[in-house]
């Protein structure tokens, strides 16, 4: 039974897109391992307190990522 954990750095990604990212890689899991470990495929996402996330030596905030894409802050719910 696949357990897929995601981290993310919070307000990063809407409500929406977090659903969607579930199901996808439930998907993704059931094209490799068969349609009958739909039911016991486990996906956490787990939001990372902005700035607890380490690259290079540096904090990375929820105002990075939004600068690195180029977009305005996703709505927090």
């Amino acid at each position: 039974m696949p357990l897929v954990n995601i981290r993310v750095i919070e307000g990063v990604f809407t409500p929406d897109q977090k659903a969607d990212m579930i199901a996808k890689v439930t998907d993704t899991m059931v094209s490799i391992e068969g349609e009958a470990l739909r039911g016991v495929t486990w996906v956490l996402l787990e939001e990372v307190r902005s700035g607890d996330w380490g690259i290079g030596g540096n904090g990375l905030t929820t105002a990075d990522v939004h600068a690195l894409q180029g977009r305005t802050p996703a709505a927090v719910g």
